[in-house]
């Protein structure tokens, strides 16, 4: 689920904001055919209760085709007020991933419940008419309540896998719904029952594991602790919230690992795979359903009626409401996000329409009455929606604020809480290496603590965290929380020695007893996150070459790896004595520390016990063997020594082809850089925002296509500056330089420069220039892709050997956007050479 506008893959145009008569669609497919005679049956726990029935029976009776309207539209808080929730009776909202009150991504948490209050009490109000019926607020509380600064951040689900401990699972949720209810929601979009079998997929992360059985074996707890007992009603007045279980289906089996692809996969693979985990869903009785942004066999589940109405709701037999996913209507064929009578046809309940959600409600009104979507299907909806709604006790719940919990603000990162998470940072630990047992690491050693993700809270708790990519946050926002050095900091001091925090890995005095570097991916969410091949950006593995510093030195050396997945990093396993995957632990830090260094006892607080819960590669290659396999993980007490491992990553460096950025991203293997023109010392940019070393250039993510499709860069003109895309292997060009082939860079030009601009290409000292003049001809506003053959750059580049194949330079002032840069034949704007 996303964060901010959704526009339609591959246009500019946000077909959301014109009328349905004005939009062109592409005809619906025929729905890939399932046969739900194959599929299990499973045992829904609700019974039905007459009074509820009865009660249903009479809301729909009284309400105007415009209430039950509204209760099957959910729109964004970024994008609608309480009043619009009043005239419109919407039925449902949520914040997205950088969505919050008064568009505060790090509002204090009263700010939350105040705002739940207004929404609430716009629901109800009936003094221009209407039922009444109350809103409910949902939102992405994926490793506990992360939009709230101060909240628990437990282990993502990948950690959470190599746990293997249901009855944990249980009390993080527990504790998730307790600081969920202290500001007044009622849902989470939560728990991620995916079964990932490609780890290039972006959302690997948010699955437990590849195998469906465990994740299956996590999914009746995690429900239970979040929703209460299966068959319990009024969960309002108790401390939990409503659960939905996603995405519906095979989001994790995607061919390529791309998100919101397509699993190329038989019915049987759909079923026995990605459906197993749904069994123990519907069995625990979660109340509502995710549909998945992707597709099975080239049609999209959000309007696939074979499986959202055939297969879950009649033969599974589940009994809640389906919800889509952000925008998701909007790429089922023949359909717009303003559009889509097929997806409530096809079965769902709920559209998640953020930003689109009036022209749906307004579209939605006029199919009903003209028959397009029968009144019988949009009861059934309201029906489903209504049900959910009494089962929790929303009607008689009174005000978020005056629910039980709400206002305990104090239960946000409890001490209780916190241990909880500590417990499971320790238990999802997975030790893949221990030469000559070292670890845990003596009583009374001095600790080297390297590696850039040493000290930072956000890189170690990964995306969805405060933001939607979770990056870019200053550490004041986590309160409370505890980095992976100030854990072993403390544990080491307690233990009698020390620890001294030196990210490049050098030192002063005596050398020390041992060295933890802790290194790996930075956050991601979502498509942010897919990848080409099974490993680290470039820019990512200098640690490893401090690992190999420091061995060098005589200095047993361990690796502690953040990471959102297994990747290939044979050579960082080679150059540590101990590695250990912390995964993304989220802000409980000091669990590390527990299983690393022993204390004054001389036995470290817990042993290893995590396991691996997805393969681990042997190679770069997705498809490639395995070396170590599911269920692996040593024991402080074992003794299997790992013998040197072959670095051989089978595949060359993720080769984008024609691509050196795409949706705001350098391809793989290149780099984002800003700084002073001709002064040296650019600055790599990795996460939003940032700037370059001597502030000129200030970078933020924007929006082009998807959302965070592009990078925003603002010049302040006080010298010379440069935004670039540069790499370590330079490529060859010949060939297409020959050609009528053209850089072409998509781009909008926020605020005009107030002097000249010069694109340049770049084959090591050898540079050639195109004078762009104040880009006058990109205009202001507006998204253009501009282009300059590559013959244009002359003599003095050796195209055979190009580095860096964009530089945007000027002196003056100017804020331009970048989604794009590529080879390409066509353009928008394009220049000839002078």
């Amino acid at each position: 689920m996303k964060p901010v506008t959704t526009y339609l893959l591959g246009t500019a145009l946000c077909l959301g904001a014109l009328p349905a008569a004005a939009q062109t669609v592409p005809a619906p497919a025929p729905a890939a055919t399932v046969h739900p005679e194959l599929w299990p049956r499973a045992n829904w726990p609700y019974k039905a209760d007459p009074a509820i029935e009865a009660r249903i029976a009479d809301l729909l009776k009284r309400m105007t085709l415009e209430e039950k309207v509204g209760q099957v539209v959910q729109g964004d808080i970024a994008s609608l007020t309480p009043e619009d929730v009043k005239r419109y009776h919407l039925g449902s909202v949520l914040n997205g991933g950088n969505s919050a009150p008064n568009n505060d991504e790090f509002a204090p948490a009263s700010e939350w419940l105040k705002l739940a209050d207004r929404f609430y009490e716009a629901s109800v109000d009936k003094s221009g008419g209407g039922v009444g019926v109350p809103v409910i607020w949902g939102t992405d509380a994926v490793h506990g309540h992360s939009n709230i600064v101060g909240a628990t951040l437990f282990p993502h689900n990948v950690g959470l896998g190599a746990m293997h401990d249901p009855a944990l699972m249980r009390k993080i949720a527990q504790a998730t719904a307790a600081e969920i209810r202290a500001t007044g929601i009622e849902w989470t979009f939560a728990p991620t029952i995916t079964v990932p079998q490609d780890l290039r997929w972006g959302r690997a992360y948010e699955g437990y594991s590849s195998d469906p059985k465990l994740v299956a074996s996590y999914v009746t707890q995690f429900i239970e602790g979040l929703q209460g007992a299966p068959g319990s009603t009024n969960q309002l007045k108790g401390p939990y919230v409503l659960a939905s279980t996603k995405h519906f289906l095979a989001d994790g089996g995607t061919f390529g690992g791309q998100d919101q692809g397509d699993a190329k996969i038989s019915e049987t693979q759909l079923r026995d795979i990605h459906g197993t985990p749904y069994v123990s869903a519907i069995n625990a009785g979660v109340q509502t359903v995710m549909a998945s942004f992707s597709s099975w066999n080239g049609e999209k589940i959000t309007g696939h009626k074979g499986l959202m109405t055939d297969v879950l709701k009649k033969r599974m037999g589940f009994g809640g409401f389906i919800v889509s996913d952000w925008n998701a209507h909007g790429q089922v064929a023949g359909c717009t996000n303003a559009s889509c009578p097929r997806a409530i046809n096809a079965g769902l309940d709920m559209y998640m329409a953020p930003d689109s959600w009036k022209p749906i409600w307004e579209n939605l009104v006029a199919q009903v009455k003209s028959g397009e979507v029968p009144m019988a299907r949009l009861d059934d909806a309201v029906s489903n929606i209504l049900r959910v709604k009494l089962r929790a006790g929303l009607f008689d719940a009174g005000k978020p604020s005056s629910r039980p919990l709400s206002g305990k603000f104090d239960l946000l990162g409890s001490p209780e809480h916190r241990a909880i998470a500590r417990e499971a940072v320790a238990k999802s630990l997975v030790l893949l290496k221990n030469n000559g047992s070292l670890l845990p690491i003596k009583a009374g050693a001095r600790v080297l603590v390297a590696g850039d993700g040493a000290d930072d809270v956000a890189r170690q708790s990964g995306g969805w965290t405060l933001t939607w990519q979770g990056t870019g946050i200053d550490p004041k926002y986590f309160p409370g929380a505890t980095s992976i050095y100030q854990g072993i900091d403390a544990a080491a001091k307690a233990a009698g020695g020390s620890a001294m925090l030196s990210p490049d890995g050098s030192f002063t005095g005596a050398k020390p007893d041992a060295a933890i570097v802790v290194f790996g991916e930075t956050p991601y969410a979502e498509f942010q996150g897919d990848i080409k091949t099974l490993q680290l950006r470039p820019e990512l593995r200098q640690p490893i070459e401090t690992m190999k510093k420091l061995k060098a030195q005589g200095i047993p050396v361990v690796a502690v790896m953040l990471t959102g997945r297994p990747l290939f990093v044979n050579a960082a396993i080679n150059a540590a004595d101990a590695f250990v995957v912390a995964w993304l632990p989220g802000s409980e830090g000091a669990g590390v520390a527990d299983v690393l260094l022993k204390d004054r006892s001389g036995k470290a607080k817990r042993d290893f016990t995590g396991t691996l819960s997805f393969p681990w590669p042997a190679t770069a290659d997705a498809t490639g063997p395995t070396q170590f396999p599911l269920g692996y993980g040593l024991t402080g007490a074992s003794r299997t020594v790992v013998p040197t491992l072959s670095e051989d990553a089978k595949v060359a460096e993720a080769d984008a082809g024609d691509v050196f950025m795409d949706k705001g991203l350098p391809a793989t293997a290149w780099s984002l850089e800003v700084g002073g023109a001709g002064t040296g010392g650019n600055t790599r940019i990795t996460t939003v925002p940032a700037q370059s070393g001597a502030g000129r250039v200030k970078v933020t993510a924007t929006d082009h296509g998807v959302q965070e499709g592009a990078r925003r860069f603002v010049v302040d003109g006080s010298g010379p500056a440069q935004i670039l895309l540069s790499t370590q292997s330079p490529v060859d060009l010949t060939r297409q330089t020959n050609g009528d082939v053209m850089l072409t860079a998509t781009m909008r030009v926020d605020a005009a420069p107030t002097r000249p601009v010069t694109l340049s290409l770049r084959s090591g000292p050898g540079s050639g220039q195109v004078a762009l003049g104040r880009l006058e001809p990109l205009g202001t506003g507006q998204w253009k892709t501009l282009g300059v053959p590559l013959k244009c750059f002359g003599g003095n580049v050796n195209m055979g050997k190009v580095d860096t194949p964009f530089v945007l330079t000027t002196d003056g002032t100017m804020t331009v956007s970048v989604a794009r840069v590529a080879l390409g034949t066509t353009a928008d704007v394009k220049l000839s050479c002078k």
